[in-house]
């Protein structure tokens, strides 16, 4: 059995979810358990090489983590033939261009989303990377939690019969930064700078209904920007010029045929009391199932117990207490790292992948729906995306 090396573009990991979620979680956890296992039983190493613009940045994560090799220069790494992949977590802005850059250099590509920050470049780009025939993909880590995968497993088992609705819950409070520090960046609330919870959030919804619960048919949604005024982070007020909150409804053709209601609150300026910060609650004729990040609970059509309506009483149920558990019956691994993996034999040896860049074009599909719904107040059908 061999072992060969895949060098690896990695841009834009200097930010949260580049380095802990891609590079420490993904990239190193794969180098450390010994590589990527092939069907053939021989093994692929990721040989990471770290670029951005601060090259002080960039030599103390590479220091930092052991990664040998980093640099400021994205055209000469672009042009080394050891590396043969490009990732990039860097600003959506700039995704399109680098993304198209990097696949007329005969990278294959791989990138967080939004792929775009609109429908026309994200098409473009997709068109250009279908018509080189290199690989491509976009992250769509929600697919692979862990209360997600029990959800999917209930479902592909039959447990709700016939679905009939599903409503997500997200979010939590984003401190405005007078009084408490900030703790996501300042340009999520800046609309000039590609921020909004609708243009970040509603690209993870389109993967996570079409996979799970059923194929996006039209959209009605409503934006607002709730706190005018933010701190960035430098402790200098700024206006928010982004929607820091969406209340969305869409209407999903489901798996069997039959119509599906999806209920979507997000928002950054709201107090958690739920099992998580992400709640997926699924009603069936059969069962209902309620998931979060890791665990997820559910009641069967036999075990639903009868509350009757008493104004005039106080509620003695425990309703969560009704609720069973939906077993570990696996070790559930990093979702972003697991992606990684199907992203790399995927390249390697040409394994089946099926979260490529039209399927993230698809999210900016919904984004602009959504946006558009707001704007004019109305439903909005969202057809077959045609790249």
């Amino acid at each position: 059995m061999s072992t060969q090396n895949l060098g690896i573009i990695m841009h834009g990991v200097t930010g949260r979810m580049g380095m802990n979620q891609h590079l420490i979680r993904s990239i190193l956890a794969i180098r450390a358990q010994g590589g990527v296992l092939l069907s053939n039983g021989n093994r692929v190493m990721p040989d990471p090489i770290l670029i951005g613009r601060n090259a002080d940045k960039m030599e103390a994560l590479a220091k930092a983590h052991g990664v040998a090799r980093w640099g400021t220069d994205l055209d000469a790494a672009l042009a080394s033939k050891e590396d043969t992949i490009f990732f990039d977590a860097g600003t959506t802005q700039m995704r399109p261009t680098l993304l198209a850059k990097a696949i007329r250099a005969g990278k294959h590509v791989y990138c967080e989303k939004p792929i775009a920050t609109n429908l026309n470049e994200a098409v473009e780009v997709c068109r250009l990377a279908e018509s080189s025939g290199l690989k491509h993909g976009a992250v769509q880590d929600k697919l692979f939690l862990p209360g997600l995968r029990k959800l999917d497993m209930l479902r592909r088992a039959g447990f709700f019969g016939r679905m009939l609705s599903v409503r997500i819950e997200f979010g939590y409070w984003v401190f405005e930064g007078d009084l408490q520090p900030i703790q996501r960046p300042s340009w999520n609330y800046r609309k000039e700078e590609g921020g909004g919870i609708i243009l970040d959030m509603v690209c993870h919804w389109r993967y996570v209904l079409d996979n799970l619960f059923g194929e996006v048919q039209s959209v009605s949604c409503l934006g607002a920007t709730h706190i005018p005024k933010r701190w960035d982070e430098a402790d200098k007020a700024y206006d928010a010029t982004a929607d820091d909150a969406a209340y969305s409804t869409f209407q999903l053709k489901g798996h069997n045929g039959e119509p599906v209601v999806a209920q979507i609150n997000m928002s950054w300026v709201t107090r958690v009391r739920r099992d998580d910060l992400v709640t997926f609650h699924v009603d069936g004729t059969h069962g209902s199932a309620v998931a979060g990040l890791t665990s997820c609970r559910a009641q069967s059509r036999v075990t639903t117990p009868r509350p009757v309506w008493n104004p005039d009483q106080k509620q003695m149920m425990n309703f969560f207490d009704q609720w069973q558990e939906v077993p570990d019956s696996q070790v559930y691994d990093n979702g972003f790292k697991i992606q990684w993996e199907h992203f790399i034999r995927h390249v390697v040896e040409n394994e089946p992948y099926r979260y490529t860049l039209p399927e993230g074009a698809k999210g900016v599909q919904l984004v602009e729906a959504a946006l558009k719904s707001w704007q004019e107040r109305r439903w909005i059908d969202v057809p077959p995306l045609a790249i």
